[in-house]
């Protein structure tokens, strides 16, 4: 039987794996949009944990917002990263110093 700190063990693995990949990846902005995602995910799991637990469904009808905001989110970011290597032929974070068109 799965308990709820299997849930919340394997979130809070996910977040330190996504906190990780933000400070020692500083160079590539398509790695730092996929860590954010995973923090988005490590938050998710541990809402429906709690959800399932508690008996609520607030928790999961959160989650479903998020997943919302995230895609969109993944969206926008994915487009202004087409058009900065379009701009500057690179996508490198130490590169995009200046965003002035």
């Amino acid at each position: 039987m799965i308990s709820l700190t299997h849930y919340l063990v394997l979130g809070a693995v996910l977040f330190s794996i996504a906190v990780v990949g933000i400070f020692l990846n500083r160079k590539n902005v398509v790695i730092l949009l996929m860590a954010i995602e995973l923090l988005l995910l490590a938050v998710n799991i541990n809402f429906v944990a709690f959800s399932h637990y508690l008996q609520d469904i607030a928790g999961q009808v959160f989650v479903f917002f998020i997943l919302t905001v995230a895609a969109a989110e993944a969206a926008i970011g994915l487009a202004i990263l087409i058009v900065l290597f379009r701009n500057r032929h690179t996508i490198n974070v130490e590169d995009l110093n200046r965003l002035s068109g």
